[in-house]
């Protein structure tokens, strides 16, 4: 199954070239689902349908979602909330309480990276395009992964231990003890997630799409959205220009306009090149209806096909040097040294950027290895391991 993510900033017309790219994908013989996962949704709008939180048919070959938060939570979630209450109520909170607790920060966005696994397993189309909500939204959805990992950490191993020590206890009492399935169950849910962060960190299967205007605002949110992109490992393969005044205006009134558009292109020709650079123009009206995104989609792709990989660079990559040490290399496009945080754990980097996070996990064979040197030149994060030096002896 093929997955196109398209982010940026909020109102550059993501919606319109996600289902623009769906609806060519569609017609060209791939079975297509489009899937917006913003809360104000407005995909709906754009192809002219009521949608619904599960996928409905919208023409041939082409199925459209939008992702209701309590719909899919209710759907996924509910034997994490169970196995949450459950925890919690034995430590002292009441059931409103610890309900209201266990809500954690990245729960709709789990949601939405669970409906990506149902759709890889249930085999039922070939492509996946996503309308993603504005940056900081992607960007915290993409990163739940990692996130979820503390919560497996701590609190799965504290709930088994109450669920052994407790159990004979408490239920001769009529006390409520956790639930072993709902843990397990759990399990399987962090299980999943990783699952998908691996599905859309693989650069044969997934691409995220930039989407910008040609502003300078925008230029500048979406050089920084790039940066995070890299820093979690998830592949991108293009930048869409949208709404670009076409040549054939030829009114004095736009010159000055069209002039500081032209700037801020070769401005985004310096800044991403060598990722390439899908160009839509500003419509005589509002993009809705098949038609009109038929057409939008003709002007971004031309006869070329959506699914295909338009870059294929390097995301990151770990070699072995001659002297027997190790490089890992990290692409963080546009950081600059004073804004990189970097913290050595014995099988995990945390790696910051401005105020995102990551936890990168240390092969294995680095573990007995530690950072000689880091430096950041053209834009690539480098990484030197040696092997730890062993103290001398003391000398008797």
């Amino acid at each position: 199954m093929r997955v196109i993510v398209y982010t940026g900033k909020g109102g550059v017309g993501k919606t319109s070239v996600a289902a623009s790219t769906a609806l060519r994908c569609a017609d060209l013989g791939y079975r297509t689902l489009v899937v917006s996962t913003d809360t104000a949704h407005s995909l709906g709008d754009s192809l002219q349908t009521d949608l619904e939180p599960e996928p409905i048919n919208v023409t041939k070959n082409l199925d459209a979602q939008e992702i209701d938060v309590h719909y899919s939570i209710d759907k996924y979630w509910g034997s994490f909330q169970k196995f949450m209450v459950t925890l919690f109520t034995q430590r002292g909170a009441k059931d409103v309480v610890a309900e209201e607790v266990t809500i954690i920060p990245g729960l709709e966005e789990g949601a939405s990276l669970l409906w990506l696994s149902e759709y890889a397993q249930s085999n039922n189309y070939d492509v996946v395009v996503i309308d993603a909500a504005p940056t900081a939204e992607t960007l915290r959805l993409l990163s739940l992964p990692d996130v979820a990992r503390w919560w497996v950490e701590k609190l799965i191993p504290l709930g088994r231990t109450a669920a052994r020590f407790i159990t004979p206890v408490a239920r001769p009492l009529g006390m409520t003890t956790p639930d072993v399935e709902a843990i397990d169950a759990v399990e399987r849910l962090f299980d999943t997630l990783d699952e998908v962060r691996a599905m859309l960190g693989d650069q044969a299967v997934s691409s995220m799409r930039l989407v910008v205007n040609a502003e300078r605002m925008v230029i500048k949110e979406t050089q920084r959205t790039y940066t995070y992109l890299n820093l979690y490992g998830y592949p991108v393969d293009a930048v869409i220009c949208n709404r670009l005044l076409p040549d054939t205006i030829s009114d004095p009134y736009f010159q000055a306009w069209k002039d500081m558009q032209a700037e801020h292109l070769e401005l985004i020709h310096e800044c991403f090149d060598p990722l390439p650079l899908l160009t839509a123009p500003l419509f005589q009206q509002e993009i809705g209806g098949l038609d009109l995104l038929r057409e939008m989609g003709t002007s971004l792709f031309s006869e070329q096909d959506p699914t295909e990989h338009l870059y294929e660079g390097t995301m990151q990559n770990l070699e072995q040097n001659e002297d027997g040490s190790y490089t890992l290399q990290i692409p963080l496009p546009f950081a600059d040294r004073a804004s990189i945080d970097l913290y050595r754990g014995t099988d995990e980097l945390t790696l910051g950027v401005g105020t995102y996070r990551r936890n990168i996990v240390i092969p294995r064979v680095l573990w007995p290895y530690e950072i000689e040197s880091a430096r950041l030149q053209n834009g690539t994060l480098s990484l030197h391991f040696v092997e730890e030096q062993s103290e001398p002896a003391a000398q008797k």
